[in-house]
């Protein structure tokens, strides 16, 4: 269970983050304006939600970085995925289910040259969701597994690094018979010890 719990929670806020940042590029609301006889006017998920970005790639980050961090930071690290898959699942069902005005307004404005909350109401006819931010909501609700998962699991990983660790103390505690000679000066080197420093 240990590599299990390890290897289940970074998955899901990796997989989380990468499915929150392509549903940013993809068309989160369709809009038909009034005014213009045109077809829909699309708004992408990073204009809906200007923080979908910005949130996602520190989703990637966060959970690669899982992968070799210390005890303490485990929880930390987290802590912070259960707070930014919260945050991208609110603020795209939000979207989704409430299609707020100002989800759209940046994308009207830039199509139609009119600013301001009014204006803008008074354009548009229609508005229609797409599946796109429950996708996201989905990946902001992984993530929150992921860093639930962290925090009831973290103590029981193996210690990132270790590997990595020398055994220069070790070495160091240990009395030797013979006298100290080029060999050994090479081996104290490989040990990470330097022999010049004595």
């Amino acid at each position: 269970m240990t590599q299990r719990g390890r290897l289940l929670a970074v998955l899901a806020i990796v997989i989380g983050g990468a499915i929150a940042i392509i549903s940013s590029t993809q068309t989160w609301v369709e809009v038909t304006l009034s005014a213009v006889a045109t077809e829909p006017v699309p708004v992408p998920g990073a204009a809906a939600v200007s923080l979908l970005a910005p949130l996602s790639l520190a989703a990637l980050a966060l959970g690669l970085a899982l992968t070799i961090v210390g005890h303490v930071l485990r929880y930390a690290f987290g802590a912070i995925a259960v707070l930014i898959g919260s945050a991208l699942a609110f603020l795209s069902l939000r979207v989704g289910s409430a299609l707020p005005l100002d989800a759209i307004a940046a994308t009207v404005t830039a199509t139609t040259g009119l600013a301001g909350d009014d204006a803008v109401s008074s354009l548009v006819a229609v508005t229609v969701a797409t599946a796109w931010p429950f996708f996201a909501a989905l990946a902001g609700a992984l993530i929150v597994a992921g860093g639930l998962l962290t925090l009831t699991t973290a103590h029981r990983w193996a210690e990132g690094g270790r590997r990595y660790q020398t055994d220069a103390g070790v070495a160091a505690a240990t009395p030797t018979s013979r006298p100290h000679d080029a060999i050994d000066s090479w081996d104290d080197l490989s040990r990470g010890d330097d022999p010049t420093s004595r």
